[in-house]
This record gives C-alpha cells, structure tokens and sequence, in this order.
C-alpha cells in the first residue's frame, strides 16, 4: 500500500519539527507539506489533495474548525485529524460538527498517534479515549434528559431517519467507538452484515463518516 501522504497544520515551530522526525521514522506516512497559519493549511489540502490533514485548532488567520469546514466542503474526501490540547466540549463538538474524521490530544505518543492518522486515512473514525468519554458522557446526558421528559419523543427521532432495531443497537456500538469486526463479534453478526448496516446507518443519517453519525446521535438522543 502506498504510504499516507499528510499535511501537519500547527503554529508551534517545535511541534512541527518533532512530528516531522516522527513522521520520518515511519516508512508508511509521508509528511509532503506543513503549514503554521489556517489560511496557507486550506490552500495547501486543496491544492496538494494529502490523506489526511492533522490539524491543530488555536491558528492565526483561520482556526483549525473552520479550516476543517472549508477542506471538507471543498474535498470530502480529504480526512481532518484535529490534534490540539483543547478537550472542552464546544471544541470537540464543534470540530465534529465541521466534518473532522477524529480527534487527537496533543499528549498522544508516537504509536497513538500514527494508529490515528491510519485509522483516519482508511476511513475509520478515531476518538482520543478522553474525547470518546465526553461523547460517551454526553450521549447518556442527553439520552436520560429525553427519556425523562419525554420518552415517545425519542423514540419518534428514531423514527424520522427510519433506523431499524439493529441499526439503533449498531448505532450505538459506533458512538462507543467499536469498529465493524468488534461489531460483528459482540453481535454475533458476519463482518459484511456489521458493514452492511454501518453504510445503511450513514446514508440515513445523511453523514459522511462515522465520527458525524456519533455527532448526530448524539444531538438527536438516537441512542
């Protein structure tokens, strides 16, 4: 397999020169090009078209959330790997909601993170287990609040986007960030039925990846 080619978006000169050598140890990552600002990040994906674009979210110009919007309208097929510091909620939502297909803490190490970008180019979504939990923790918020106001309501939001009693039980498995073979296995399911209904999933939900469908089974309290 041809070796991920990566664009590193980061105003710190250090953090760039550190991943640079991480990246030059890794025979299967190419760092092709770097920027420091969010404006030069966007023309480089753009015009470069890289795998993934690691993409911190405190940049001058443009942040990283509206970087990431800007590639994804542009090329959605250009993966968004937010690597930053920030883990508060607006942040991790937001970056979500803008279309990144994971989400990275800068304390990660080298083998964390290169399973990310890997995991990111091959389409799957990566949560840092410290942003998975606040997903978590925010589904079982926003999952009890409907219950205990209005549980036929919740069941009527299912309803809408016409998700079977599978796809729901698929659903959320995803949003506890298992993938399509651990799926398979704790449903006793074939690989290609696990896929068959994650791709059913999506195309209801009208989302692109399965960061977005965690995003709006969270915000629809589908799970």
């Amino acid at each position: 397999m041809d070796s991920i080619k990566v664009i590193l978006v980061e105003d710190h000169t250090m953090v760039r020169l550190g991943l640079s050598l991480v990246f030059e140890n890794c025979k299967d990552i190419d760092l092709i090009a770097d920027a420091d600002n969010g404006k030069k990040g966007v023309e480089l994906a753009l015009k470069l078209n890289p795998n993934v674009v690691l993409m911190d979210i405190g940049l001058p110009d443009i942040d990283g959330i509206q970087a990431t919007s800007l590639i994804k309208k542009s090329n959605p097929n250009i993966k968004v790997l937010i690597f930053t510091s920030r883990e508060s909620e607006n942040d991790v939502f937001d970056s979500l909601s803008a279309g990144a297909d994971g989400y990275i803490m800068k304390g990660a190490n080298e083998d964390q993170m290169i399973s990310a970008i890997k995991a990111v180019a091959e389409g799957t979504a990566w949560l840092d287990p410290a942003i998975a939990r606040l997903v978590l923790s925010n589904v079982k918020k926003q999952t009890s609040i409907s219950s205990e106001t209005n549980a036929s309501s919740n069941k009527n939001a299912k309803n809408t986007y016409g998700l079977t009693e599978r796809e729901i039980e698929v659903l959320a498995l995803i949003v506890e960030g298992l993938n399509n073979a651990q799926i398979a296995k704790k449903l006793v399911i074939t690989l290609s039925t696990a896929k068959a209904h994650v791709h059913s999933i999506l195309q209801k939900l009208y989302v692109t990846n399965r960061t977005q469908a965690t995003i709006q089974a969270v915000k629809e309290g589908l799970v």
